[in-house]
Order: structure tokens, then C-alpha cells, then sequence
């Protein structure tokens, strides 16, 4: 089966409402390819390798978290960019991306999916939500019981992402309540720690972090920006491929950051 590009967009727009985000660059169709779709790759960055990928793999679509346009960049069509936007042009592929609604989306999301893969759960209406835009959760273990300490809960980070993480401890109190907010979100942990959390676990840690773990307590988990950020862009780019009747592919490329 196969659809149009315009009605692809509408279905990622219905689902992720991008209307409703102040976010850092263009959600939506960020590079116009062929008019009929019929089967759509899904990554976490329009990055070389992916574009090449998804063209081995007969893509007329990818769908991705981190675009190629940012609010303030450079907008010279030189090096790395020429040679991304290249191969699309080149092979009339469509390229979509969704920032921070993808974070957001309460079922299919960057948070929501990899709460799921953690085996937490958000509270639910607003109590389970923190931070600018609401984009950070807040919730619990689905089983209802706690970590016994921080270093409980890395180890059980560590062993569902397969990546060793940047565990700052706070104290050694036992972790019941977790705030989580995926990719570079280390500002997200002051409202964390505003919120009631026990413990904060995002992508990445910045020099400022280390020092309110330590003086509240709040233990801070900083587990990679992509390894957070694998599980949205394959439900969401899943979800609308079954929707459509749509063939899709996930293709993750390693990432150590």
C-alpha cells in the first residue's frame, strides 16, 4: 500500500501536534521528496548514515528527532550539510522531523516510551508532569516499589540501555519518586528537584548538575542523548505506518554521546 507525502504529514501532525511547542527549528516536512510514500525509515538523526541507510533500504521517507534545521545555525549549504541534503534530493526522499513534540507525546513519546522501557510510570494529569513546556515526567516504579538507593536504580538504568551511565548520588535514601526527561535536558533537574523527585534521569550532564545532586540530595542519572532518545521515532514513525498500511524500518546508528 502507499499514501501521499501530504497525507503523511498530516498524520504525523494530527498525532504530534507540533502547533503547540515553542521548539529550536522546523517540526514537520523539513525536505520535499517523492509525492507517493510506501515505506517510511525511522532514526533518532538525519545524519549521513542514516540518510545512506534508508536509501539501501528503499525509504521514500525518514522520520526523525533531530532534523537538519536549528534556529541560529549557519543556513550556507556547504560540507557536511550539501552532502546530507545531497543524497535526499538526489534520491527524492522526504525527510520529517519532530523535536520536541515527539518529546512530549504522552503514549508514543521520547519520555513516555523510554519510562516504558524502564518499567516507570507517570502520574497521571499534571502531577505527572514538570519543567518549561511540560516536558519532563514524573512518576514511579509500574510495580509500585522503590529503588533501595541510587546506585539500585543506575544499575537498573544501565542494564535496560545496555550503556553505562553518570550516576551522581545525591544521598542514600531509597528512590521512589523519578523525574525523567530525555536527551540534553540537565536544566530540566532545579524543576525536578522543585517536583519532589528522589531522582532525575536525562541524557546528558553540564558542570552544574554534579553540585544541586549533591546539595539536595536528589541523585542525578545522566545516561546519553541518544541512548534515551531511541524508542519515540520508531512507535511514532510505527504508529502511523500501521495507521497508513505503510512499510517501516527502525535503523539505529550507534551513537556514544
Amino acid at each position: 500500500m502507499s499514501t501521499t507525502r501530504h497525507e503523511l504529514l498530516h498524520a504525523f501532525d494530527l498525532l504530534l501536534a507540533p502547533e503547540r511547542f515553542k521548539d529550536y527549528g522546523p517540526n514537520g516536512l523539513q525536505v520535499e521528496g517523492r509525492t507517493k510514500v510506501r515505506k517510511i525509515v525511522s532514526g533518532v538523526t538525519a545524519s549521513r548514515a542514516l540518510i545512506e541507510a534508508a536509501i539501501r533500504a528503499e525509504a521514500d521517507a525518514i522520520f526523525v528527532h533531530h532534523g537538519l534545521f536549528w534556529r541560529g545555525q549557519d543556513g550556507r549549504v556547504t560540507g557536511w550539510m550539501r552532502q546530507r541534503l545531497g543524497l535526499l534530493l538526489g534520491d527524492d526522499v522526504n525527510l520529517f522531523a519532530y523535536h520536541l513534540p515527539l518529546d512530549a507525546h504522552p503514549e508514543l513519546g521520547n519520555n513516555a516510551q523510554l519510562g516504558a522501557h524502564l518499567g516507570l510510570v507517570a502520574r497521571p494529569g499534571s502531577a505527572g508532569r514538570f519543567g518549561e513546556q511540560e516536558l519532563g515526567f514524573m512518576g514511579a516504579r509500574e510495580n509500585g516499589e522503590g529503588f533501595a538507593s541510587a546506585k539500585a536504580l543506575a544499575t537498573h538504568v544501565e542494564k535496560a540501555l545496555g550503556k553505562a551511565v553518570t550516576l551522581v548520588e545525591g544521598t542514600s535514601r531509597q528512590i521512589r519518586s523519578v523525574a525523567w526527561c530525555t536527551g540534553g535536558a540537565q536544566s530540566y533537574f532545579e524543576a525536578a528537584i522543585a517536583a519532589g523527585a528522589d531522582a532525575f534521569i536525562t541524557g546528558e550532564i553540564s558542570e552544574p548538575q554534579a553540585h544541586y545532586a549533591r546539595e539536595t540530595g536528589v541523585a542525578f542519572l545522566a545516561c546519553g542523548h541518544h541512548a534515551t532518545e531511541r524508542y519515540g521515532a520508531p512507535a511514532v514513525a510505527g504508529h502511523v505506518a500501521a495507521q497508513l498500511g505503510l512499510a517501516h524500518e527502525f535503523i539505529d546508528i550507534d551513537n556514544p554521546a
